[in-house]
């Protein structure tokens, strides 16, 4: 069965073998649109197409629960931080909010709230509504009442400090107003700008010979992400709050008198924000802000309802990912019909081509649209759209849209099939399927200048190499002119520059030079983990090079695993690891059984020292010991429990053998914890695994 059947098919129709299919194909567009829209703050398909991905991928996960994938979009919120500013730890995390499409939706809402709560009938769960303002959420430390640190949302639980262009929105006080706040208040709300404001700056942009921007969020995003503040300044920057994080008390007990008290703080709430009885007056509320949406002066894309009492709140709780107590109720989507005149293939850093479609301009919801991605050869053959085409688009709110399909009647004769290469644009290597990925990708690996250009911009990003000085713009530069062609390279700048002669290069001189040649070799010595996710190798992540790194922690004993010989043998010694599966075995032993690769490698090893890694925690209850969890938890996610024992020198398994020690089992446990009572392992609840760790053991 192809991946164009699959993603037409109902979820109750998919058998295991489908859904395992469709939950990679949706971490991956997932994946790519969440930093599309958070990071790089341009986003490539409609709200309301990325809201079906999310919810198509929960449908599959809650039918197939044994089948939630480690990189799974429901346990992630936005995206990584930019690497163009500092990081910053929320002290409580950002989370993101669950989606309503329908009046049933939101009433199946307060239903699982009362449920959840255990009320009865009569009692009245009265919620808060605001308009759910399209801009970018940030989040604002005060400490005496003094602004200390604002900061973007990020993967919501580390953003970017953007504290000086923050304080240059003149809706945002520097100085709490009043008096009788906390010690700490975080106040949370989103930067926007207004329409008007908008329009009137792309005007400014084209008479001084700018580019305009594409809509009000991407200017407001790309605005406050400015390195230099006084051009925020002087961008028409707005804010509203609209709740709050770490607070060292609470000086109200609902969430609307919350926002009133951030009113007398000297914040601006939005004053469309109501309290609401009953489901009827959420409807009315609901439809009446949707007829009022293209009169605001704000690009709102729907409605937040919030349980309005904080007792309340706290009880609910949260999941992964978003809370209990608040929904989102999202507006229908908008569409349009426009040409579709050609397709561009882009080859990205791990290889894969994108096709991207080349549309005759059209204004959809005011913004005026001329590309969209058709991300892969399936998605192209599911559409069945061709060159020459009349296409239907939709977008919601400010995204660039994504193709629904074309208008049959309208398709001229000489209307052209968009042919997928076979070979790579940039380098003319076969391009191919990852054994059941739906990417095509090119097999030139660090032979394609498309990738050795993005890898190398990769290897020296904040998270692997980190080499101050050298960032995008240097690393093309270099790669263009051949003195950066692979990593090692980079370290050798020093010693061939009486040759190379960078100081005399455009926008160099002597002091910048040295200044490059002294980053690089402060980064000559790197922890392993750095040092593998710095190599590009596909599907090895930081949280992926850290589990390799915990276990082999010398880069010569991980090598002489993945270069043994016996690639079955090295990918199953991999594979007894939690988290490393198939995909990321077969990518890491392809990768190192490469001589290209290996080459690579070993003159990078001439030139740095990667440093072994920590030894694992000895003195714990549970050091040592292989634990498997399984069924639901309720204190702590799956996520934080992992981590939790890996911290404490265990090693976390997906699976029970006669290896394991413990498993922790929850409600809903099922064929793991069936198979640890026939082996015989111990086994124990939420309760006594806590117990446990905290040195209380239960006998």
């Amino acid at each position: 069965m192809t991946n164009k059947d699959l993603s037409n098919r109902p979820v109750s129709d998919l058998d295991e073998k489908g859904a395992k299919r469709e939950l990679a194909r949706l971490a991956m567009e997932l994946a790519f649109h969440d930093k599309s829209y958070h990071q790089d703050d341009s986003p490539q398909i409609s709200d309301a197409d990325y809201d079906k991905l999310r919810v198509r991928n929960e449908e599959i996960e809650a039918r197939f629960p044994h089948l939630v994938r480690a990189d799974s979009p429901s346990k992630r919120v936005g995206a990584a931080p930019s690497e163009k500013f500092e990081k910053y730890q929320h002290q409580m995390p950002m989370l993101s909010l669950a989606n309503a499409f329908s009046d049933e939706d939101m009433a199946d809402f307060i239903g699982r709230v009362r449920r959840f709560l255990g009320l009865d009938l009569e009692d009245k769960v009265v919620l808060t509504g605001e308009p759910k303002i399209d801009g970018l959420s940030a989040s604002l430390r005060y400490e005496k009442g003094r602004l200390v640190v604002g900061a973007t949302r990020g993967d919501g639980t580390t953003g970017e400090n953007i504290t000086r262009n923050i304080k240059m929105v003149p809706d945002i006080p520097k100085q709490l107003e009043g008096d009788g706040w906390p010690d700490v208040v975080e106040v949370r709300g989103e930067v926007y700008m207004g329409k008007a404001d908008f329009l009137a700056l792309n005007k400014r942009q084209l008479e001084e010979g700018k580019a305009p921007f594409a809509n009000p969020r991407n200017a407001a995003a790309g605005s406050l992400r400015q390195l230099d503040p006084s051009v925020t300044r002087s961008r028409p920057l707005r804010f509203f709050a609209y709740g709050w994080g770490e607070m060292t008390s609470y000086p109200f007990g609902t969430q609307y008198e919350a926002l009133q008290m951030f009113k007398q703080w000297g914040f601006t709430i939005n004053p469309l924000t109501k309290k609401l009885a009953d489901i009827e007056a959420v409807l009315v509320h609901y439809q009446g802000l949707e007829s009022r949406r293209a009169s605001l002066d704000y690009d709102i894309d729907g409605v937040v309802y919030k349980v309005d009492r904080l007792d309340w709140q706290q009880r609910l709780g949260q999941i992964s990912r978003s809370p209990r107590w608040a929904i989102a109720l999202k507006f229908p989507a908008e569409k349009a019909q426009t040409i579709l005149k050609a397709v561009e293939f882009q080859v990205g850093r791990t290889g894969a081509l994108t096709p991207v479609a080349s549309l005759e301009p059209v204004t959809v919801g005011g913004v005026v649209v001329q590309n969209a991605t058709l991300h892969n050869k399936d998605e192209i053959e599911r559409l069945g759209v061709k060159v020459g085409d009349t296409v239907l688009i939709q977008r919601a709110g400010d995204v660039i849209p994504q193709i629904l399909g074309f208008v049959e009647n309208l398709r001229p004769e000489d209307a052209e099939t968009i042919v997928f290469p076979d070979h790579c644009p940039v380098c003319g290597s076969l391009a191919m399927r990852d054994g059941d990925d739906v990417v095509i990708r090119c097999t030139g690996g660090l032979v394609c200048s498309a990738q050795r250009s993005e890898r190398l911009r990769h290897f020296v990003s904040r998270d692997a190499f980190d080499i101050e000085g050298l960032g995008e713009r240097q690393i093309k530069e270099f790669f263009e002119k051949k003195l950066v062609e692979n990593p090692a390279d980079i370290f050798t700048l020093e010693r061939r520059n009486s040759d190379l002669k960078i100081e005399e290069m455009k926008g160099w001189g002597p002091l910048s030079a040295n200044n490059l040649f002294n980053a690089i070799n402060l980064r000559r010595k790197i922890s392993l983990d750095r040092f593998l996710y710095a190599l590009g190798i596909r599907h090895v992540g930081q949280t992926t090079a850290k589990t390799l790194a915990r276990a082999w922690r010398t880069l010569e004993a991980l090598r002489a695993v993945l270069e043994q010989g016996d690639k079955e043998k090295a990918q199953a010694e991999l594979e007894t690891l939690d988290g490393i599966g198939p995909k990321v075995s077969s990518a890491l032993v392809g990768f190192f059984s490469e001589d290209h690769n290996v080459q690579v490698v070993d003159d990078l090893l001439k030139e740095v020292e990667v440093e072994e890694a920590d030894a694992p925690v000895t003195e714990s209850p549970v050091a040592g010991k292989t634990i498997v969890f399984t069924g639901s938890l309720e204190k702590m996610s799956r996520p934080e429990a992992k981590a939790r024992a890996e911290s404490l020198g265990a090693k976390v398994s997906g699976s029970v053998s006669s290896k394991t020690d413990i498993v922790v089992a929850g409600p809903g446990a099922g064929s793991k914890l069936k198979k640890a009572n026939e082996l015989g392992i111990r086994t124990m609840d939420e309760d006594e695994w806590l117990n446990l760790l905290s040195g209380m053991e239960i006998n």
